[in-house]
């Protein structure tokens, strides 16, 4: 997709986003959204499209490191309740509790009994949530090999993108195969009737952020909120001097 393209769907979107956070928060509705999918499938650029524009004490992303010692004897899901919305609010999860059913699956970071406990366990519990009042939508970004491959050469290459590889990243090339095999038993237990998982087709990144903004804002009833019309007041200049210019630390005007 051309630049120019992209640009001009994503702007029109953004407003459509905008007039979500608004009604959210002003209809006091709690939402998450759940963003999986291989290593470089492009999660994290749709989120900060999503995010770009709109307010980051409505929207919030959790991005949630590996567990301290503590957490792993927590019931398993403990620490992401924490993460969940209040009213008005919306949680973009970058992973979230699938970890165990992937990258724990297939590192071995858990026990078996865990996995299967959780595979068993994880529907009832998005169903408490979304019977707790809570609008939930799951995407699964999936990249092909070829374009994976190609993605992790970028990284490698780009100064600006070496921080995104990691060993994992490695890891995840080596065990395509678990990977996948992973993924479609998770779909077999969690893809639902009442949470689905959506595939996003995401080896065109611009594309499938746009698909992915246009498919959530679909899985919403928002309305357009009316803003109050505002009168800005007269500012009274007379009742202040400011302080002379030069005495103030200015930083160079380096870029003018």
């Amino acid at each position: 997709m051309k630049k120019s393209n992209y640009q001009k769907h994503l702007a029109k979107l953004q407003i459509e986003l905008a007039h979500l956070q608004e009604w959210v928060q002003q209809t006091g509705q709690k939402v998450v959204v759940i963003f999986e999918g291989r290593d470089a499938a492009g999660k994290g650029g749709a989120i900060k499209a999503i995010t770009a524009k709109l307010n980051p004490r409505v929207v919030r992303i959790a991005a949630l490191s590996k567990p301290t010692e503590r957490e792993t004897t927590q019931w398993y899901f403990q620490r992401y309740v924490a993460h969940l919305p209040a009213a008005g609010e919306i949680v973009l999860f970058d992973r979230s509790w699938y970890n165990r059913a992937g990258v724990e699956k297939v590192m071995g970071f858990c026990t078996e009994q865990q996995y299967q406990n959780f595979l068993h366990t994880c529907p009832a519990f998005e169903n408490m949530l979304m019977d707790s009042g809570i609008t939930l939508i799951k995407y699964w970004f999936s990249v092909s090999d070829e374009e994976q491959e190609k993605r992790f050469q970028e990284r490698l290459t780009n100064p600006l993108k070496r921080w995104k590889f990691s060993d994992m990243d490695l890891v995840s090339r080596s065990k395509w195969a678990e990977y996948s095999k992973a993924k479609d038993l998770m779909f077999e237990y969690t893809d639902t009737k009442h949470s689905p998982w959506y595939v996003v087709d995401a080896d065109d990144k611009k594309a499938a952020r746009l698909n992915c903004i246009d498919h959530m804002l679909s899985k919403i009833e928002y309305q357009a909120v009316q803003y109050p019309s505002v009168t800005l007041p007269e500012v009274n200049k007379t009742s202040y001097q400011r302080p002379p210019n030069n005495q103030y630390n200015h930083i160079p005007k380096k870029y003018e």
